[in-house]
């Protein structure tokens, strides 16, 4: 199946339905990563089914085939109830049910693309996290299969950066994956108690999430949903993880909101991304610039009323200058931060490996200003600034002479006349008057320095 030759909606309908043959849904796969038009005309078809409905047929069905479950197929589910319906039962006191191997003590949170729950793997005796594909996506088999496949591949990785994930597993028809349970907070609940984090700080946690990314893209994985929800901070110890690959990219064949946008958090997309175009490691980055300006002044970029607004606004705007909303913001950090949030790929940085080397230099001269150094292509905003500091004093310097020189011209001749008129008089001293243009270059020069002492200081 190729671009050209689009699905019917018996295709479509036949694969929301999970009644498709498995070698078209591996062809649809395929024409859906490169087909937008499809994915609406999918989305479309998907969301026509009501949640509910979904989740009172599967929770019934394993009812049916689990007698003593918890679902009760007569009630409306919210997300917590979904997540204890597809529970299987557990003589644990201090368990709401099983869910495989593990027991499920809690639910931890949930959003458009999945629900957390607290579970604990008796063989191992640890807790873990366990996040199950929420039911409006899983029941989509190529969003399904798409999430176990990421997934899988996240796994691979392994970078202190990223959360690792343990297994991956499917139950119910329900995917899920399991990780750590790890005493942290995300970056975006730290944002909304603190508001704008110091520079230093801020830099640890870009450089962290550069690294990240950067494992991530070596392994030919785009996250598309880099966020400051998505963004952990460990307690215990100063380090930063990314989590959530996949479920952006499955959640593309299936959107998350009734009004049709593109999977991931609008805030913090790329334009392309916003546009519904294809992607590469270079929309992380735009993604990463975001999370670094809201990080700096404790907003995102781009803020709308209406998801269709920021999405407009990504496209076609530019962000408000970082150092109106936090004056502290340092010159070379705007201008690192506006080359990530370009709007072409091509004009922003190549490699998240790149970025990480970038941001290092800038912590260590933050950090130690009298040994490191910027990096050179962030001084050349400052160098720029200098130039034009020296053609302004320069400017300044030559007019203040040409108005000085005539004053000195006018104050010479005042004392001068005097003496031509009365010679006679007797010669007494003249009050020191002092010289017009000493005094105005000697402000001028004061006030050069400061803004020179304000640009060296990076400020």
């Amino acid at each position: 199946m190729n671009k050209q030759a689009h699905p019917s909606d018996e295709v479509l309908q036949r694969c929301v339905g999970q009644t498709a043959e498995p070698a078209i849904e591996e062809a649809l796969v395929k024409h859906l990563d490169e087909c937008v038009d499809c994915q609406n005309r999918m989305n479309a078809l998907v969301e026509s089914e009501n949640i509910v409905s979904v989740l009172k047929r599967e929770s019934a069905s394993t009812k049916s085939a689990k007698p003593g479950s918890r679902a009760d197929s007569t009630e409306t589910y919210s997300l917590a109830d979904f997540a204890v319906a597809f529970l299987e039962p557990s003589n644990q006191p201090d368990s709401i049910g099983r869910l495989g191997e593990f027991e499920i003590l809690s639910v931890i949170g949930h959003g458009g693309m999945g629900i957390v729950l607290k579970g604990f793997q008796q063989e191992l005796n640890r807790p873990v996290a366990v996040k199950v594909m929420s039911p409006h996506l899983a029941m989509v088999a190529v969003a399904r299969k798409r999430f176990l496949r990421e997934a899988q591949a996240t796994a691979a990785i392994v970078h202190p950066n990223v959360m690792p994930i343990l297994s991956v597993s499917e139950s119910a028809s329900l995917p899920f994956l399991v990780m750590p349970f790890v005493a942290c907070l995300s970056l975006q609940q730290r944002l909304d108690m603190e508001g704008p984090l110091p520079i230093a700080e801020l830099l640890r946690i870009a450089v962290q999430v550069a690294h990240g990314l950067a494992a991530a893209h070596a392994q030919g994985l785009v996250h598309r949903d880099v966020k400051p929800a998505n963004i952990l901070l460990e307690r215990s110890v100063d380090r930063a993880m990314l989590t959530d690959f996949g479920l952006a990219r499955a959640a593309d064949d299936v959107s998350v909101t009734r009004s049709g946008v593109i999977a991931g958090t609008p805030e913090y997309m790329s334009p392309e991304q916003a546009r519904g175009e294809p992607i590469d490691a270079r929309s992380d980055l735009f993604s990463l610039g975001s999370v670094i300006y809201a990080c700096a002044t404790g907003y995102p970029p781009f803020r709308a009323e209406t998801s269709y607004g920021v999405l407009r606004k990504i496209s076609d705007d530019v962000p408000r200058p970082m150092r109106i909303q936090n004056p502290e913001v340092p010159s070379w950090l705007e201008q690192l931060t506006g080359e990530l949030l370009a709007k072409q790929p091509a004009s922003r940085p190549d490699r998240a490996h790149e970025v990480a080397e970038l941001l290092e230099r800038c912590l260590a001269y933050v950090q130690h200003p009298t040994v490191h150094t910027l990096p050179k292509r962030l001084q050349t905003k400052a160098t720029d600034m200098k130039r034009l500091l020296i053609i302004t004093v320069l400017a300044a310097l030559t007019a203040s002479m040409l108005i000085g020189g005539g004053m000195f011209a006018y104050w010479l001749k005042a004392v001068e006349a005097p003496s031509r008129r009365s010679s006679s008089i007797p010669y007494r001293a003249q009050e020191v008057v002092p010289d017009p243009l000493d005094q105005e270059l000697r402000r001028l020069h004061d006030h050069a320095d400061e803004l020179m002492s304000e640009i060296e200081s990076g400020q």
